[in-house]
């Protein structure tokens, strides 16, 4: 018992340092990659083209790598040689000039990249899971180095020209990949279960299962306008990279104490409710953000993303962790992931026509996404307890 003692003691710090990275990577991508893209001399609609442009390698490299790596038990293995991948993308493009060539070459980077999220969640769900503890307080390690990385790329747009800004994501990717070798193989550090899984019928039959992802994939997909044009939107407003940072680490903030408490919440919070509050909170978002308002209102609408995103996160995560079959924990990730990026490569895309044409009022278009999303929940919700009657 002692040596499996010891992995387990150094489980939740490894995969706290690989949240890190991934998370300081998208602490500066999500925010800032649209202001290089428009550094470059990218249009709007260009730039929602370029940003959507992972929808063609999740429906590719996901299932492939994620039914690869159930089948071989291999989920380390996998999240380590897609990081480094990831790490040779970043830095094609930003050896990339020209519109098209960095679509190429963003689209060759997503490649690699898509697959890292949803088996580093499988790695994390399998884990917790096997020690008794909650996913939560793991993962929030991620969203605070989320905030670290937005205010590194903040302060970096304040005094270096934008079109350096590529090179900050490279690096960060390239210590996510490092924290990748850390991690312990999965299979030695988990003990056997008591008793096997029931079986279930496949996932994609299921119309709870599918219910969900559309649910997820929508709510999420309402971010699309925020994420792509938030930036570019408050630094036309006069607000500086310092400020913008902080408006986007406050809604990380909030999304943290959720995460905190994630294993603390009644057992009235169940994957299907927190859909639903999800979408309320991403309705009530938007629909304020649609109005144009003033500055001193946007920390208070930021609070939200720990509904929009964050219960939205916990529901979808809660939902397959508990509904995959044995033997198909990634590849239920995968779906999940599909239908994450299809649906939000879709709204991405739309986002920057919308966003050319509309200017902020492209938000309301957010809300009906967001609205649908909550429906689709409310679907899974009360198909789940009638099956269960």
């Amino acid at each position: 018992m002692r040596p499996y003692t010891q992995m387990q003691v150094g489980f939740a710090p490894r995969l706290a340092a690989l949240y890190a990275g991934l998370f300081i990577t998208g602490g500066i991508q999500l925010p800032f990659f649209p202001v290089w893209l428009k550094a470059k001399g990218l249009d709007p609609q260009m730039i929602g083209l370029v940003l959507a442009a992972p929808i063609v390698a999740r429906m590719i490299t996901v299932p492939l790598v994620a039914r690869a790596a159930d089948r071989r038990e291999a989920l380390r293995a996998a999240i380590i040689g897609t990081s480094f991948l990831g790490v040779a993308g970043f830095v094609l493009v930003g050896l990339a000039e020209g519109a098209w060539a960095i679509l190429i070459a963003y689209t060759l980077a997503a490649l690699a990249l898509t697959p890292v999220m949803p088996l580093a969640e499988t790695y994390a769900l399998k884990g917790v899971a096997a020690r008794g503890r909650a996913y939560g307080p793991v993962r929030l390690w991620g969203s605070a180095a989320f905030i670290f990385g937005t205010f590194l790329a903040g302060f970096a747009t304040d005094t270096l020209p934008a079109r350096y800004l590529i090179w900050l994501i490279a690096g960060a990717s390239l210590l996510s990949a490092i924290a990748a070798l850390a991690l312990a193989p999965l299979s030695a550090a988990t003990p056997p279960l008591s008793e096997p899984a029931k079986p279930r019928q496949h996932l994609l039959r299921d119309p709870v299962f599918i219910a969900v992802l559309a649910a997820a994939s929508l709510i999420q997909a309402s971010h699309a306008v925020y994420y792509g044009f938030s930036a570019l939107e408050w630094r036309g407003a006069g607000l500086d990279g310092t400020a913008i940072a902080a408006l986007w680490a406050l809604g990380v903030i909030a999304e943290i104490v959720l995460f905190a408490v994630s294993g603390r919440l009644p057992p009235l919070f169940q994957p299907s409710v927190l859909l639903m509050i999800g979408a309320l909170g991403g309705a009530l978002r938007w629909a304020a953000m649609a109005l144009d308002p003033p500055a001193l209102v946007l920390p208070w609408l930021q609070l939200l993303h720990a509904a929009s995103f964050g219960a939205t996160h916990l529901g979808a995560l809660g939902f397959v962790a508990r509904h995959a079959p044995a033997g198909q924990s990634a590849t239920a990730q995968g779906y999940l992931a599909i239908a994450l990026g299809v649906v939000g490569a879709a709204a991405t895309g739309l986002s920057g026509w919308l966003y050319g044409a509309f200017g902020s009022h492209a938000y309301a278009a957010m809300v009906l996404a967001a609205v649908a999303g909550g429906v689709c929940g409310y679907v899974a919700h009360r198909t789940r307890r009638v099956a269960a009657l």
